[in-house]
C-alpha cells in the first residue's frame, strides 16, 4: 500500500490500488503553491485515501471552474500534501512529492496547462499535452 508524509512527519497518509491517473500541472496556482515550475500528481479516489497521522491545514481557493479547490498541507512544515477540488468530485490529487520510499518517481500520462509550461521545462515524452483540465 503506498504511503506518503510531509517534510517534518507530522502528517502521513496511504492510499490502495492503483492511480486513475499521473499529472504534472503547469497552471499558476500550482506553481504558486509548489514553488516550482509545476506539480506532479497522483490522482486516486478519495475513497481509498486515508490519513494514518495529523491533521493537515487547509487553504481554498478558486479554480478556474468557480469551484472551490481545497488544498492541504502540514501547519509545521508547510509540505503540500494533497488537493480535493470541487471539480473533481470523489477524487484526491496527491502531490507526488510526498510520498515515500522512492515512490515519487512516477511515470507521467498527462501534463496539463502546458501554455504555461516554462520555456527550460520539455514535454514528457509519452505524455498527453493538455490546455486545460480535460
Amino acid at each position: 500500500m503506498p504511503q506518503g508524509s510531509c517534510l517534518c512527519g507530522a502528517i502521513e497518509y496511504e492510499y490502495k490500488g492503483k492511480p486513475i491517473e499521473t499529472a504534472l500541472c503547469h497552471c499558476t496556482d500550482c506553481q504558486k503553491w509548489s514553488g516550482s515550475a509545476y506539480t506532479s500528481n497522483v490522482i486516486i479516489p478519495s475513497e481509498s485515501f486515508k490519513l494514518t497521522k495529523g491533521t493537515p491545514k487547509c487553504y481554498t481557493n478558486f479554480g478556474l471552474s468557480g469551484k472551490a479547490h481545497p488544498h492541504y498541507f502540514c501547519g509545521d512544515c508547510g509540505s503540500s500534501i494533497y488537493v480535493q477540488p470541487v471539480a473533481f468530485e470523489g477524487l484526491t490529487v496527491i502531490k507526488a512529492g510526498t510520498l515515500d520510499g522512492g515512490a515519487a518517481d512516477i511515470e507521467i500520462s498527462i501534463e496539463r496547462f502546458i501554455q504555461n509550461r516554462n520555456h527550460y521545462v520539455a514535454p514528457v515524452e509519452g505524455a498527453v499535452q493538455a490546455k486545460r483540465m480535460e
